[in-house]
């Protein structure tokens, strides 16, 4: 076995044991609750559905590669809590008042298994809990916690992914510059993969500058992640609604799928020179990353 393929066996198992661990957690964090609590039950669907893990695992591998202890406990609890809000937030977009989404990660969405009434309430339990486990996250001072605390706040809020959303719900359909959309996308996508990444910063105690540079990768990432969700939005076998996307301005439709995975690749090669400006100790962010994209991208084609 050659020392490349070695390296890729580790980072899959590694990978793979950090999900499994992420899983874990998420089982200990959204207890089982009695057959009546159906909000409880929303609330362990919508997190714990297999999912692709992107941001917890980011804010783990990034944590880590700025210099994070790994066994750091309280890392967990972060990268947990994230998830949450990613949980809430798909669970919102999917409703029938906003996307009306029937399938989310393969299963039909939160709001068809228990209606619509209970997803809203689990969402919005959801992201309290994610609140509440960040301010209680250990091995973390308390200058620490109310500093992730209030990465996390601005990303959910008003000049966040509310605000995105709403963009997107109200001004979609219309006609728009490509800024309009970078702005509506930076919003949606890259607010959280920013506040991801701060908190990890935040665990490592990571100078200003490298914090500065983490918030550029995420501002790529993001446009990146958007772009490929909307190259995707016509293929069949993702886990969601096909052709969601009909009839919205995005880039896809305004430059066409080639100029729009021009862009992509564009973002990508910048997101990597600022995480590698970022991470000096380590490399497996950016190993994950850039691996991730590429699986992707081929299943495009």
């Amino acid at each position: 076995m050659t020392a490349n393929a070695e390296k890729s066996l580790s980072a899959d198992s590694e990978l793979l044991a950090m999900r499994e661990a992420l899983q874990n957690r998420l089982d200990q964090l959204l207890p089982a609750g009695n057959e009546r609590d159906l909000v409880g039950a929303a609330m362990r669907e919508g997190a714990l559905a297999p999912g692709k893990r992107i941001r917890p695992l980011l804010l783990m591998l990034a944590a880590r590669d700025l210099g994070c202890d790994g066994s750091h406990t309280g890392l967990l609890d972060l990268a947990c809590a994230v998830e949450m809000v990613h949980a809430a937030s798909l669970m919102l977009d999917d409703i029938p008042s906003m996307d009306n989404a029937l399938l989310r990660r393969g299963r039909p969405t939160v709001h068809r298994q228990f209606g619509e009434n209970v997803a809203i309430l689990a969402a919005v339990a959801l992201l309290s809990r994610a609140f509440g486990v960040v301010a209680a996250a250990p091995e973390l001072s308390g200058l620490c916690r109310a500093q992730a605390v209030a990465e996390l706040s601005a990303a959910v809020g008003l000049q966040g992914l509310v605000q995105g959303q709403y963009q997107d719900l109200y001004e979609g359909g219309d006609a728009r510059s490509a800024e309009a959309i970078l702005t509506t996308n930076e919003l949606k996508t890259s607010m959280l993969f920013g506040a991801t990444l701060q908190m990890a910063a935040i665990a490592a105690e990571s100078p200003s500058t490298v914090r500065q540079k983490l918030r550029c990768f995420a501002q790529d990432l993001g446009q990146a992640f958007q772009l490929l969700d909307d190259l995707a939005d016509s293929l069949s076998g993702t886990g969601k609604d096909c052709n969601k996307d009909e009839g919205k301005s995005t880039l896809v439709a305004m430059l066409g799928a080639e100029m729009a995975q021009q862009r992509l690749r564009e973002h990508l090669r910048s997101a990597d020179q600022h995480l590698a400006g970022a991470c000096h100790q380590g490399v497996a962010t950016r190993r994950f990353m850039n691996a991730w994209f590429d699986q992707q991208l081929a299943m495009i084609g």
